[in-house]
């Protein structure tokens, strides 16, 4: 698929990794629609680069279905979903205030794992309808998993299950969307400069930079969006997780 005339619906897209991609698509010639909680962000975000931007919280089915129609009906298509919509989750199963409550680790999976289903499933079934190109292809899903999901360290209980599913979902989505000509890829960050990182203190983001073995510094979201594009011009990049991360292996904690 050429990167140029992607029809592009991301999710989180109104800052870090989200904002990227859509950047980078606008600025190949393509065209995107940003959804977000931040609604004021996203409209400014939008409006700068040159987007739509529709209010969607992922983790709700109804929100998703109106979002993508309207999505559909802003670009008159969608070839192209990245799901970079999360959050942390940082907590332990044993805390300093008991056990972990049983609705954090459901918000959790709600919003990181459940949403990157809703999206796709409903991605896929606007896709599905699309001509395919040259070689029989309608679109392109892409999920953003993390090292976490390899190798969580202590708190991440709850974040990393999502991560792990997310990558564990990839493949089969891949499998049964293939004969639609649909592809599903993930990427997995290490240490990103994103504003659930730039929330820690300066050493901390130092000493996590650091921990990188090459380049020994945090991963900029232009190198995730670069990745997106590559994933998008490659056909034969399906059913994989993708590793971008310096070759960084999680200690404990």
């Amino acid at each position: 698929m050429k990167f140029s005339s992607t029809l592009a619906v991301i999710t989180g897209g109104a800052s870090g990794l989200g904002k990227a991609v859509a950047e980078r698509v606008i600025a190949a010639g393509g065209k995107a629609v940003i959804l977000d909680l931040q609604e004021a962000v996203g409209q400014a975000v939008a409006a700068e680069i040159g987007a739509h931007f529709f209010k969607c919280d992922v983790s709700d089915e109804a929100q998703v279905s109106a979002a993508f129609d309207a999505a559909n009906s802003a670009l008159s298509g969608i070839n192209l979903v990245v799901n970079c919509a999360g959050i942390v989750g940082a907590g332990k199963l044993l805390g300093k205030d008991g056990p972990m409550p049983a609705g954090f680790f459901d918000k959790v999976v709600r919003v990181n794992l459940i949403g990157t289903f809703l999206c796709d499933k409903t991605a896929a079934a606007i896709m599905q309808n699309n001509t395919p190109n040259e070689e029989g292809e309608r679109g392109v899903i892409i999920h953003t998993a993390s090292v976490a999901a390899f190798e969580g360290q202590i708190g991440q209980v709850a974040y990393s299950a999502t991560k792990a599913g997310i990558a564990g979902m990839t493949l089969p989505i891949a499998r049964e969307l293939a004969r639609f000509g649909i592809r599903c890829v993930a990427i997995a960050p290490g240490i990103f400069m994103t504003p659930m990182l730039a929330s820690l203190p300066q050493e901390v983001q130092d000493s996590l930079g650091k921990q990188v073995p090459f380049p020994p510094r945090l991963g900029k979201p232009a190198e995730y969006a670069q990745l997106v594009q590559s994933i998008v011009e490659i056909p034969t990049l399906n059913g994989e997780t993708i590793r971008l991360d310096g070759a960084i292996r999680m200690a404990p904690r």
